[in-house]
């Protein structure tokens, strides 16, 4: 996969960020999508992002 598909995957989780049912499954999606690396960014990028939100902590547990 591209490294476009990390940025997309980004995009759709914050557009989805309202539900997080929706973000668990964005996430669920992007686990089995990513390269094992980037799967490692994004979780990196979605500890912080829980921190400022969170309403999505639940999500990630």
């Amino acid at each position: 996969m591209s490294r476009s598909f990390y940025k997309y995957t980004i995009y759709i989780l914050k557009k989805v960020s309202f539900n997080p049912k929706l973000f668990r499954k964005e996430l669920l999606k992007a686990s089995k999508r990513l390269l094992p690396h980037e799967y490692n960014e994004l979780m990196i990028w979605v500890k912080n992002y829980t921190f400022q939100n969170p309403h999505l902590y639940n999500a990630i547990i």
